[in-house]
């Protein structure tokens, strides 16, 4: 197959924890062929296609196709051929672009959308990505979720704090952690994180019940065409920290998945895969629901490096098939 990654400029990759790598690198070993570019590399005129300008072929270094998960590797591909390529023209089309979500994020499921009306096949698939923002998508699966608020509304973020009495609050567009904030019972600052992240109500927040099971990690689980990876990695917040993500210092640790998280990816995993989600990343604390992750669900190499399970090889037999 033809396979074009549509991602973050290449040498910004991280080849030791990098799901993109990894899955480039474990369909490189089956003989596909591999091009990339950057969103901004997309256009589309009348009378023409959705076309990727100045796309560059990869051809994965020796190296690179002998690593393991968790491996750094310099240098890991060389540039085969660079060309304008129509995205009808390849066989799948890998949006990996990471968040945020922003204008010109929005902009691009667009351009990925007409691709597909030309005959593209584009995975996860641009209206899927648009209809699932990863913090408000857990609102259709509410009974998964810990109890959960969103608004704009200071006083309805007071009375919630008084309902539930140890809340996390964070923006709705934030991501890797940044923005959340935990309020305990005593109230403590709550006036003044409300006005940092509601803007005097011009920005709308999410609240939750604090889930004391995040001492055991904010569980990443992979979905793959529906199905869970086996295993989760568990985020593990360190030093006194909330947050379990790895970008706020978190410690990354693979679990089996327990009977609830089975359960709730049960539920959840075929609902999405039947919109067009060949990969999401359900966000776990205690086996509720606090994130859906679509637009570039990592920790590929950091579960088959702790388990041995490939995640990278379940992806591409899921995108062959």
């Amino acid at each position: 197959m033809i396979l074009l990654f549509v991602a973050d400029p290449l040498p910004t990759f991280k080849t030791a924890k990098d799901s993109s790598f990894a899955m480039m690198r474990e369909a490189a070993r089956r003989g596909h062929e591999i091009w990339a570019c950057e969103v901004q590399d997309l256009a589309w005129r009348s009378g023409g296609r959705v076309t990727a300008h100045g796309a560059k072929r990869l051809a994965l270094s020796a190296a690179a196709l002998a690593s393991q998960a968790g491996e750094k590797v310099e240098p890991w591909y060389e540039l085969a051929a660079t060309q304008d390529l129509a995205l009808a023209d390849v066989d799948a089309v890998l949006m990996r672009k990471d968040p945020p979500f922003d204008s010109e994020f929005f902009y691009a499921t667009h351009l990925l959308q007409q691709a597909e009306r030309e005959g593209a096949r584009v995975f996860n698939r641009p209206s899927a990505l648009r209809e699932h923002p990863e913090k408000l998508a857990l609102m259709e699966f509410a009974e998964h979720a810990p109890p959960t608020l969103v608004t704009r509304s200071a006083a309805a973020i007071r009375a919630f704090h008084a309902e539930q009495r140890d809340i996390i609050l964070k923006p709705l567009d934030g991501m890797g952690g940044m923005g959340i904030f935990r309020v305990t019972a005593d109230g403590l600052n709550l006036g003044s994180i409300i006005e940092t992240l509601n803007k005097g109500g011009a920005q709308s927040v999410m609240v939750q019940r604090f889930l004391p099971e995040i001492a055991e990690g904010d569980k990443r689980v992979l979905l793959i065409a529906g199905a869970p990876v086996p295993y989760s990695l568990a985020r593990i917040p360190q030093g006194g920290e909330v947050r379990g993500n790895l970008a706020a210092g978190g410690k990354g640790v693979a679990m089996p998945l327990t009977e609830t998280e089975r359960e709730v990816a049960k539920a959840v995993g075929p609902v999405l895969a039947a919109r067009g989600l060949l990969l999401v990343g359900l966000d776990l604390i205690g086996g509720r629901i606090t994130e859906i992750n679509v637009t570039s669900p990592t920790c590929f190499q950091e579960i088959t490096a702790q388990t041995g399970f490939d995640v990278a090889a379940m992806f591409v037999d899921a995108l062959e098939r």
